[in-house]
């Protein structure tokens, strides 16, 4: 009588399906014990390909590239808004080694955004940056934080234009106060000028021009 082969009770068919669809590279959905699974593409039993992860607890969601288990290349990262129960979008853009890499549009509470280069999750190369006030502000960021050469627009239409250094004025820089018609050029230290002249510019057409004009020297 020819002995027949029964897969092991620790070792379901199931399993043995869900093992050889991933290592194939098919589209396969596989959940976790606490709840959260993940439907997409296969390599060698890691996430890889075209693929999307759902996080049932933080209620979050990531739909995208994937490479050896790790959030790389291009995607968008949702969470639940306790206020409409939708999902809306975080970050959409680039990602690699499981961090925001490259250019992306990271989407805060209320009205800011940011749409620029990402290093390391962090801002860092050129970006652009829209506040809740209205204040805009374009230029070379480092580590999270305005750095290099700049501009920040002010909701008056206000604006500097200069060097920045940990998220504040630093270095040479121009502040024109279109509202006054005038401009001060000089040299910036942690938010504070330093030394500098300040001019009248477009003194005729400014909206709030002071009372007397600036000498000439």
């Amino acid at each position: 009588m020819p002995i027949v082969k029964y897969p092991r009770a620790t070792e379901p068919l199931w399993h043995e399906w869900d093992k050889k669809a991933q290592k194939c590279g098919l589209r396969h959905t596989v959940y976790a014990v606490n709840g959260d699974y993940y439907t997409g593409e296969w390599l060698d039993n890691l996430k890889h390909g075209k693929g999307t992860q759902v996080w049932t607890h933080a209620r979050a969601i990531y739909s995208g590239d994937w490479k050896f288990g790790k959030r790389d290349g291009y995607g968008s990262y949702s969470i639940l808004d306790p206020v409409t129960k939708e999902y809306k979008k975080v970050y959409t853009g680039w990602w690699k080694n499981d961090t925001k890499c490259g250019y992306g549009v990271t989407f805060y509470p209320g009205v800011e955004r940011y749409e620029g280069e990402w290093s390391s999750g962090l801002r860092s190369g050129w970006g652009r940056m829209y506040y809740q006030d209205g204040s805009v502000y374009e230029g070379q960021w480092l580590k999270d934080r305005p750095g290099g050469q700049g501009m920040l627009r002010l909701p008056n239409e206000n604006r500097y234009e200069g060097g920045w250094k940990d998220g504040k004025k630093h270095g040479p820089g121009k502040f024109f106060y279109l509202d006054k018609g005038q401009l001060f050029e000089g040299t910036w230290a942690a938010d504070i000028p330093k030394c500098g002249i300040l001019i009248d510019f477009g003194r005729a057409k400014a909206p709030a021009p002071p009372q007397y004009p600036i000498p000439k020297v």
